[in-house]
Order: structure tokens, then C-alpha cells, then sequence
């Protein structure tokens, strides 16, 4: 049992389960940010969401525009002038005013319109919110994940340290050959250049976290965390289910639908013209002030002829919509089902590095250690167990990233 005890002494962090992340927080002041943190942050900041939130008010304000009445026109005649544009001797003048008024209904059909104009919007801004959750998820299990490996392989840096040490200390007693020294210090030089990459990759993944969030690059950020989320527990029926009622796209096209419904209402209440009312101060010299009131309603003679093509127009758009919807049920359908299955292959992938493949690695490097140590063994069979060791690490890392990425996967294509 010694060797264990050996090992694990040597080893000391191998295995264990993936801690919540340290490394970021050396490098900002600030507490750590959970996961939660950032989802805030970025529905708070993010230009895209904002930009989002812009175009629902000016959807908004197209509503008020199509429930306007239009401008009235004052209208001033003066009659009997005895010279062009002399006015004040003119023997009768009118001084009224005029309202264009649309057949009864128009004005409220054009604000419907407008309303699920800005349903739409909605839809769009949900749909621009769940795919950047998915983001910053995405990106924050990126930069756990970058922290893990650093952690690890500078854990092997450490390890490789000794490996030499105790190869130069053999060298100097007579009790192993130079290559094993020459071979210690490559492996020495590899493992401090791949902590370099993996302490760049660290710097990469704060900066792309930051810009999932709306924030500048460079800002100060670290994050607080694990790598392991607990699996799914809904079926894939339920969640294919919810998708259809909560996705944003399923929401658009119901709005474009019931908006170009309204739209070929439209074109069929155009068919009966609106009238115009006035009425106006009629003075004529000598004579008593009077009023007129004008009524003028045209005649839809050539009406329904004008109004064949914007009908025509509005159900050719009401089947193409009808027909997106059928495709994007089944889309969905097929998106949520591919996350699914993704989901439940990287938790099969993670089961399988907990109960076989690290634990193998471990007690076979523990034991070529030890019997390295003992003198029983050169460097090469122990540089060939540790480099399996660390890719079994870095590995089951990976393994526990694509697990919570592809949960994230699940939560976008259900829509929550």
C-alpha cells in the first residue's frame, strides 16, 4: 500500500472532483461572479437587448401613429374680388374647416395591425435574450473549463519538476543514464509551454465572457462556480412539448399571421372609401353671417377593383406563413431532440471517466511512480503513464464542459 500512499501524496489533487474556480479570482478586486451574475449583467447591459428593447418602442409608437385621425385643413374662399388677391374688398368669403373621416372600423384595423407589429418585436427581443443566455452559459462554462485546465496542467508542470529533480539527483549518484535527465527536461520545457497556452486560453475565455455580457474585453472579471451540473430530469416529449408554446419563432409567426389576417381585413374595408366633413363661416356683403356644412363622400366606383391585389396579397401571405409554422414545429422538434440526445451522451461520457477512466489512470501512474522512486523503472515508462494521466484530466474536463453546454443547447431549443 505504500505506492498509494506514495501517489497520492504526489498526486495530490487527481481526481478529485472539478473544484469551483480560483484562478479568475486572483485578478480583480471585485467578488467572484456566479453563473447567475452574469445571465443579470448581460439582460442589464448587453447593446443587443437594449437595441431590442428600441425597436419594441418604436413598434409601440406605431401603434399611436395608426390610431391617429388625420390633420384637418382649414380652408379659406374669398369670392367677388375686384382685383386678383384683394381681399379686403371681397363681396363673400368662406372660413371653415375640413376632417378627412375613414369608414367606420378602418382606424381600429390599422392599430391592430400595429399591435401585433409590436408582438412581433417582442418575439424578436425573446428570441435575441435566449440566445444570449445560451452565450454567456456557453462562454462561462468556457472559462471554468480554461481555469480547470490550467489548474491541471500546472499541476503536471509541478509534477515534472520533481520528475527532473529526482532525475538529476539519480544522474549524480551513478544510478541512471543522461537520457533520462535530457528526456525530464523536455518533458520539463513542454509542460511550462502548455501552461503558457493554457494561461493565454484563460485570458481568451475572460474576454469572451465579458463580450457575451455586453462588456468591454478587457474589463476586470473573474467567476465563481462548477463545472458539473445536475442532468436533466424533464423527457424529451415535455420538453419538445414546451418548446412549441414558449419558442419565440412559433410567437412571431403566430403575430405575422394574425397580422397579415388584418392586413387582407384591411384591404377589404378599402373597398368603401372614407368621406370628408366640413364646416365653414360663410360671409357675403350686405347679408347676415351664415354656416355651410359640406359632406363629401366618394363614390366606390372603381373601389373593389384597386382592393383585388392587396387581398390577394394578404392570403398569398397567410398561406407562406401558415406553411413556416408546419416547418418550424417540425424544426424545433428536431432541434430539441438533437440537444437532448447531445446532453445524454455527455452525461454517459462523464459516468464513464467518473467510474473507470480516471481511477484507472491514477493507479497506474501511482504505481509507476512508486516504482520509479524505487529505482525499479526508468523515466520514459513514467513520462508515457503521466502524459495518459494528464489527458484523462483534461479530459474528464472536457467531458463536464460539452455536459453543461449541451444542457444549455436544451434550455434554448425548449425556449426557457
Amino acid at each position: 500500500m505504500f505506492w498509494r500512499t506514495s501517489a497520492l501524496v504526489a498526486l495530490l489533487g487527481v481526481g478529485l472532483p472539478v473544484a469551483p474556480a480560483t484562478v479568475a479570482a486572483q485578478t480583480s478586486a471585485s467578488p467572484p461572479l456566479t453563473l447567475d451574475d452574469c445571465l443579470r449583467l448581460a439582460a442589464a447591459e448587453h447593446p443587443l437587448l437594449k437595441a431590442a428593447g428600441h425597436r419594441i418602442e418604436a413598434a409601440r409608437a406605431r401603434v399611436e401613429q395608426a390610431k391617429a385621425l388625420p390633420q384637418p385643413t382649414i380652408v379659406y374662399d374669398s369670392d367677388l374680388q375686384p382685383r386678383p388677391f384683394h381681399f379686403v374688398d371681397s363681396g363673400e368669403s368662406y372660413l371653415g374647416i375640413t376632417q378627412s373621416l375613414g369608414f367606420p372600423g378602418h382606424r381600429k384595423t390599422r392599430a391592430d395591425i400595429a399591435r401585433r407589429e409590436q408582438d412581433t418585436a417582442a418575439a424578436d427581443a425573446d428570441g435575441v435574450r435566449i440566445v444570449l443566455a445560451y452565450n454567456v452559459r456557453r462562454a462561462f462554462f468556457g472559462l471554468l473549463r480554461a481555469e480547470e485546465r490550467l489548474r491541471h496542467l500546472e499541476q503536471d508542470r509541478d509534477l515534472v519538476a520533481g520528475f527532473l529533480k529526482t532525475a538529476e539527483t539519480r544522474l549524480a549518484a551513478g544510478d541512471t543514464a543522461r537520457v533520462e535527465v535530457v528526456r525530464a527536461r523536455v518533458e520539463a520545457a513542454q509542460a511550462a509551454t502548455e501552461v503558457q497556452g493554457a494561461a493565454a486560453a484563460v485570458r481568451l475565455a475572460r474576454a469572451a465572457l465579458n463580450v457575451e455580457m455586453g462588456r468591454p474585453q478587457g474589463e476586470p472579471i473573474a467567476v465563481t462556480g462548477d463545472l458539473r451540473v445536475p442532468p436533466l430530469t424533464e423527457s424529451l416529449e415535455d420538453l419538445q412539448q414546451r418548446a412549441l408554446v414558449t419558442r419565440p419563432e412559433i410567437r412571431r409567426l403566430g403575430h405575422a399571421l394574425d397580422a397579415e389576417l388584418l392586413r387582407a381585413k384591411q384591404a377589404r374595408q378599402d373597398r368603401w372609401p372614407g368621406f370628408e366633413l366640413g364646416v365653414s363661416s360663410h360671409r357675403v356683403d350686405g347679408a347676415r353671417r351664415t354656416w355651410d356644412v359640406t359632406v363629401a363622400l366618394p363614390v366606390p366606383l372603381f373601389y373593389g377593383q384597386a382592393a383585388k391585389g392587396p387581398v390577394a396579397e394578404a392570403q398569398a401571405n397567410v398561406l407562406a406563413i401558415r406553411r413556416e409554422l408546419e416547418h418550424q414545429r417540425h424544426a424545433i422538434g428536431l432541434e430539441v431532440e438533437a440537444a437532448f440526445v447531445e446532453a445524454q451522451l455527455a452525461r454517459d461520457q462523464i459516468r464513464l471517466y467518473e467510474e473507470q477512466i480516471l481511477a484507472e489512470a491514477e493507479e497506474a501512474h501511482g504505481m509507476l511512480l512508486f516504482s520509479f522512486e524505487q529505482g525499479e523503472i526508468g523515466g520514459f515508462e513514467l513520462i508515457a503513464s503521466r502524459r495518459t494521466l494528464v489527458a484523462a484530466r483534461l479530459g474528464y474536463a472536457d467531458a463536464l464542459y460539452n455536459h453543461a453546454v449541451a444542457l444549455a443547447a436544451v434550455e434554448m431549443a425548449a425556449g426557457r
